[in-house]
């Protein structure tokens, strides 16, 4: 495709990049990321991925905005308050760069539509904040040959993983087995820094730009862990295993499981993507 004028003037900072350019920016407008959850780390990475240009942005939440939200959910406004999260969202991304083609999925994800949800995706953002949705999905992911970014924030302190599914460690590599229940509380138990999801959020878009772009360095194989009070960054290497359940020599998870079973989370929960 070629640059309409108005594009070059709104992609310049970026074409100006020798790892990006004329050709890069096509890539993004040719690109089709899906960011699971409008929240916390959504929010973020879905501003600064329409900015950037993304042709298509599919956004997953089946939850609608409360007034705790707007602490760090910084795609949605006081006005937006009892709307859906996923119209809110459109709405602002659209304002932002009406080149967007932005994707509202108000559904809770299940193993039941996962695997269509994400069918048409080029990579996958994952900003959800509970385990269940975690390893649903990773799995999916995996299973689909599907690049994910991984981000996960509480309190203080803020991680992020890329993975490519046969090629690095995924989250299960990671995490074999989810924690006993009411051992890791939620945002909503402990509590969040706003700016710690803001930045987590980033560096999650910064990961799914530079793969779209084929640029850099990727954080697959690596934990990224971020502590706000120090503040301090530092990264944990993270291989893949081979005795992996999903992306091992011998795997034993062939197919998508019950996730609230295998969590330990009772089906009359309310499971949402913060």
């Amino acid at each position: 495709m070629k640059l309409r004028e108005d594009q070059i003037e709104r992609y310049s900072r970026q074409i100006l990049l020798p790892n990006v350019g004329g050709k890069g920016q096509e890539k993004l407008l040719n690109a089709k990321v899906l960011i699971i959850g409008a929240g916390g780390l959504g929010s973020p990475a879905g501003l600064y991925l329409a900015s950037a240009g993304i042709g298509k942005i599919g956004i997953v939440d089946s939850d609608v905005v409360e007034l705790n939200n707007l602490q760090r959910q910084i795609l949605h406004a006081t006005s937006d308050v009892g709307n859906a999260k996923v119209l809110s969202a459109k709405e602002r991304l659209n304002n932002i760069n009406p080149d967007v083609e932005v994707i509202a999925h108000r559904l809770r994800l299940t193993s039941e539509n996962i695997l269509d949800v994400i069918k048409d995706y080029d990579i996958i953002l994952d900003g959800s904040d509970n385990f269940p949705t975690r390893y649903l999905v990773n799995d999916a992911c995996v299973l689909s040959e599907k690049p994910l970014s991984h981000g996960g924030i509480l309190k203080f302190d803020g991680q992020a993983i890329t993975i490519l599914p046969g090629k690095s460690a995924c989250y299960r590599c990671l995490f074999p087995e989810p924690p006993p229940p009411g051992l890791v509380p939620s945002c909503q138990e402990a509590g969040i820094l706003g700016a710690v999801a803001g930045l987590i959020g980033t560096i999650q878009a910064n990961e799914v730009l530079k793969y779209i772009l084929g640029i850099g360095d990727l954080l697959t194989g690596k934990l990224l862990i971020f502590n706000a009070l120090d503040p301090s960054f530092r990264q944990v290497k993270v291989p893949k295993d081979p005795k992996c359940q999903l992306c091992g020599e011998r795997p034993t998870v062939t197919e998508l499981i019950d996730y609230e079973e295998f969590c330990h989370v009772r089906s009359s929960q309310t499971l949402s993507v913060d």
